[in-house]
């Protein structure tokens, strides 16, 4: 049940893409900061950055409408994606956007001011054909790698949203703050493999589970898939640190 709820969010979420979109843009958020102004996108991803300090990255297992898309092409490439290196490559494109974001608000003029709906009153409107080459633009940037290399590839390799949620729940577990997270009993484990097989995001969840490290990886989205597919009841979510 959680699990079809869980798609249906996600669904939902990308179906709502093209109303959404600038909220998540990370052009925008640079034009406006040359224009000294907090726009949507800014209060999005900081709102990330608070909110995984508490609940990891569970956006991006139930509300990411990249996710959602790349959900629905498992049916094309249901493999789990190479990781290891492939996974830093977010970073340096984040480190870089970042960079970007700060040096063009330092450059810009005008008093500090707060614009939530800054350029996003049209969404993708039939009357601007440019929008729609931003929009599928961005579709086939966040399909081509789910294509090529399997279960949600963008979200391991290009996604900019998803360091503001890692750092966040890095955070979260520095502080030792209540947060939503899996937890194992290894010893009840009989290595059935039903977790790697239900992961969205294809990672080891059984290796981890043997090491007894699920609760340290970053790239887990706290979807719950590994905690409804485990036969003996070894995966749970947590909220308090052991």
């Amino acid at each position: 049940m959680r699990q079809r709820v869980r798609k249906t969010l996600l669904v939902i979420s990308f179906l709502l893409f093209p109303i959404t979109i600038w909220y998540f843009s990370p052009y925008l958020i640079i034009q406006a900061a040359s224009e000294h102004i907090m726009n949507g996108s800014f209060i999005v991803f900081v709102t990330m950055l608070i909110l995984s300090m508490f609940f990891g990255r569970a956006w991006c297992g139930y509300l990411c409408p990249a996710g959602g898309l790349q959900e629905c092409l498992f049916m094309c490439n249901p493999k789990p994606a190479k990781q290891g290196w492939r996974n830093k490559i977010k970073y340096v494109i984040w480190i870089i956007w970042i960079i970007a974001i700060i040096v063009t608000f330092v450059l810009g003029k005008n008093d500090v001011t707060i614009d939530p709906f800054y350029m996003t009153d049209h969404g993708i409107s039939i009357a601007d054909i440019y929008n729609y080459v931003i929009y599928y633009g961005v579709i086939l940037i966040l399909v081509l790698p789910a294509l090529f290399h399997g279960r949600r590839a963008s979200c391991h390799y290009i996604c900019w949203m998803a360091p503001f949620m890692v750092i966040g729940s890095t955070l979260g577990r520095w502080l030792h703050l209540p947060q939503l997270h899996v937890e194992a009993d290894k010893d009840a484990c009989i290595s059935c493999g039903q977790c790697n097989k239900s992961c969205p995001m294809g990672l080891d969840v059984k290796s981890m589970t043997s090491e007894g490290i699920n609760e340290k990886c970053t790239e887990c989205i706290q979807c719950g898939a590994c905690i409804d597919a485990c036969p003996k009841n070894v995966l749970k979510y947590k909220l308090r640190w052991r």
